[in-house]
């Protein structure tokens, strides 16, 4: 089992959730987050005044899927998240050793 974790912009979400549900992916985790990569933020111009936004509003979600479907939901999340431009976001991917399900103490990928 893997988990991949993708930070991604908040007007993708939609599209990154149904390209994950359309190759099988059942369960997500989404978190409202705020950070900044290399674009380091912008300024804006409210009332007159320049004020510096250094953390950006972002989403990052979290699934957990077997090792087989990896690859089909990084590929999935890239292209539905992909403009092209700086701030797109990032995935990471890390080894999970188990699950359980809390219900019925269900253990491995049928816990997913």
């Amino acid at each position: 089992m893997q988990k991949i974790e993708a930070v991604i912009q908040p007007s993708k979400l939609d599209a990154v959730k149904d390209a994950l549900v359309e190759i099988g992916v059942d369960g997500m985790t989404i978190l409202e987050a705020r950070g900044h990569g290399r674009q380091k933020g912008h300024t804006e111009v409210y009332r007159g005044r320049e004020y510096s936004v250094d953390l950006l509003p972002k989403v990052k979600l979290e699934i957990v899927v077997t090792d087989e479907m990896v690859d089909g939901a990084v590929n999935a999340i890239i292209s539905a998240a992909r403009t092209g431009t700086i701030g797109d976001g990032k995935i990471f991917i890390s080894k999970i050793d188990d699950a359980i399900r809390i219900r019925n103490d269900e253990r491995g990928e049928i816990a997913l």
